[in-house]
């Protein structure tokens, strides 16, 4: 029998198994209390296997102590002169760790000479990952090992997390791998953690056949998180049908959507613009006593800045106010972003500078929303003021801040400013990611240094970075600006994979192709007069399911009828008509002239008509 009451001076009456006891200590919270008391509750109680109890004891002594930090340094030198078992210490781990005092659970840990229960040493690990102490977490995971740890199920679900607030998805498989060679079956916990990998890595196939092995495993059952982690996926990846399926299906098995749910649902739906079904999924939430929560709320708004819905999404703040929900530092920055999406950047800066007197600490994130605003609009004086008052105020600007004022810099022609701020960034120990090297291999073919911006993007490759669409498209770009079309389309084929044969290629080292790649390829290529090869590169953009522009259209159609191919033209005209492009002045006003000098003149007088419907008259003699 086991009577506890965590308050002052009061007895605690403890039964053991063994035909031990230990009856009516005081245990008080004065600084009278001995720990020879404590001491001698933590033996019996872990000699006697009531672990869960002598850790709860644990906590209530350092909870009623005042200085609970000098109070685990003082039970620790107890124990240890008393000489106790690896359990106690581990009840003292234990404890620190529900306090989260993640550095005085470590610092016991290390001063162990053997390792402490299982338990403890899996909660060590995850309150090291819960406070972002990613390298410690291996270091001591790899220690706990060398001194004959065996993992379990629950230390694998902590490595794979661990990975995953990493970004290291290829790490947290290997994790997942090992496990399952060990023969440690997974639970739900790790089967979701290894869905959202997949998921993150936008490879949903493969998180839908883990999420099929559970469903037809018939011993891990999907729950609600992993429903929701599904959607999630789904939801970035702008699938609208596939997250109402998962939706459906979760109500199906009688889970029960909560507002993380909700949210997801009204992502996806403010995704594809259909804000007025969104606000009507966001008010059935009421229907299953779901409570819309600031959460909520930043999924709706952050729905409407998206489509340019800017006062709808100020009356939104206004109605959580009057509804008793205070906006959070996320609020105020998705209508940050939303003011400075539409150039409002004075409004953009005032509303970040009221949100400090209404109780809410501006972040980096705040601050970067408004000097990316700034660098979009070319004023990088702002911008960097912008930094500065950042830094004033003990934000410190991190990756994010300096590639944005890097590529406002190159955007501007000011390579010897990015060039200034990527030194400074090192210096500062911050390691230049994808973004910061691809505007800095951008800015330097702008200005025609070619050799520098091949540099860097060896120097980014050596560094272990991979090249992302954006990084192909600059190289493509500056190439072909530099007369290497040859070399332009060897890096295209090499990079998307398009050149390999039989489609024998690793995922790691391609990368999608995308519109913007097309059309600078194809760009180039007319403008270098190899409209042959334009032409099939144009139709491997439409191939793969690529709308292409007006200026696409535009660059095509002035290169076929300058070398004559007026079947080309034709097949481009109704490919126009087809994708619903037929209305852009631009286009209409390009084929009605060139038809009309082709000799084409009925062709010539219907793009002529759709001129004239948008109330433009084309001159009927002249070029």
């Amino acid at each position: 029998m086991l009577k506890l009451v965590p308050w002052k001076s009061i007895p605690i009456s403890v039964t053991l198994n063994h035909h031990s006891s230990f009856s009516t200590t005081t245990f008080a919270s004065s600084s009278s209390s001995s720990s020879s008391d404590a001491n001698a509750i933590i033996h019996i109680l872990t000699a006697s296997n009531n672990f869960e109890v002598a850790t709860s004891l644990t906590k209530q002594h350092l909870q009623n102590s005042r200085k609970p930090r000098t109070a685990s340094i003082s039970l620790f030198h107890a124990l240890n002169r008393a000489n106790l078992t690896p359990r106690a210490f581990g009840a003292l781990i234990l404890a620190l760790c529900q306090l989260t005092l993640v550095d005085e659970a470590l610092w016991v840990y290390k001063s162990l000479a053997s390792l402490p229960p299982l338990q403890s040493c899996n909660a060590l690990l995850h309150e090291l990952v819960k406070a972002h102490r990613f390298d410690s977490v291996w270091e001591v995971y790899w220690d706990m090992v060398s001194r004959g740890f065996s993992p379990t199920v629950i230390t694998y679900g902590i490595l794979m997390n661990c990975c995953c607030y990493q970004g290291d998805f290829s790490n947290a498989r290997k994790v997942f791998v090992e496990m399952i060679e060990k023969g440690i079956k997974p639970t739900v916990v790790v089967y979701t953690i290894l869905i959202r990998v997949f998921c993150n890595e936008g490879q949903m196939d493969e998180a839908e056949g883990v999420f099929k092995v559970m469903r037809e495993s018939g011993v891990v059952t999907p729950n609600l998180y992993t429903y929701q982690t599904l959607m999630d996926g789904y939801c970035k990846m702008g699938d609208v049908k596939r997250v109402f399926d998962l939706y459906y299906d979760m109500l199906n098995r009688s889970l029960h959507p909560d507002v993380v749910t909700f949210a997801t649902l009204i992502d996806i739906l403010c995704k594809v613009g259909d804000l007025k079904a969104a606000r009507n999924c966001f008010a059935y939430m009421a229907k299953f006593g779901v409570v819309a929560n600031a959460y909520a709320y930043n999924s709706l708004i952050d729905g409407c800045c998206k489509v340019g819905n800017l006062p709808e999404a100020m009356h939104l703040q206004v109605e959580m106010e009057r509804r008793g929900i205070f906006p959070d530092v996320f609020t105020y920055n998705i209508l940050i972003k939303g003011l400075c999406d539409l150039g409002r950047m004075e409004e953009a800066k005032d509303l970040m500078e009221k949100i400090g007197k209404v109780g809410i600490l501006a972040n980096s994130v705040t601050y970067n929303v408004v000097i990316d605003g700034y660098c979009k609009r070319g004023d990088m004086e702002k911008a960097i003021e912008v930094c500065s008052q950042m830094t004033e105020r003990k934000i410190e600007p991190n990756v994010i801040t300096f590639s944005t004022l890097i590529d406002g810099f190159c955007k501007k022609g000011n390579i010897k400013a990015a060039m200034g701020l990527y030194t400074e960034m090192v210096i500062k120990g911050l390691v230049p990611d994808v973004v910061t090297y691809t505007a800095l291999i951008d800015g330097h073919f702008k200005v025609g240094n070619t050799k520098e911006a091949f540099g860097l993007h060896n120097e980014m490759l050596d560094a272990g970075l991979t090249s992302n669409v954006f990084t192909v498209s600059c190289l493509i770009d500056g190439l072909l600006k530099d007369g290497r079309t040859y070399d332009a389309i060897k890096l295209f084929l090499e990079k998307t994979g398009a050149g390999c044969p039989g489609g024998k290629l690793d995922s790691s080292s391609f990368c999608s192709p995308n519109s913007v790649m097309y059309a600078i390829l194809i760009q180039g290529l007319c403008k270098g007069g190899q409209i042959f090869k334009a032409t099939k590169f144009f139709a491997d953009m439409r191939g793969n399911g690529f709308k292409p522009d007006v200026l696409v259209y535009v660059i095509m159609l002035q290169a076929h009828f300058r070398y004559k191919h007026m079947l080309d033209v034709m097949m481009l005209h109704a490919d126009i008509l087809k994708m619903g492009v037929i209305q852009n002045t631009s286009i209409n006003w390009l084929l009605s002239r060139g038809y009309r000098e082709k000799g084409y003149l009925k062709s010539a007088h219907l793009c002529s008509e759709h001129l004239m419907e948008q109330g433009i008259q084309f001159p009927e003699s002249g070029g």
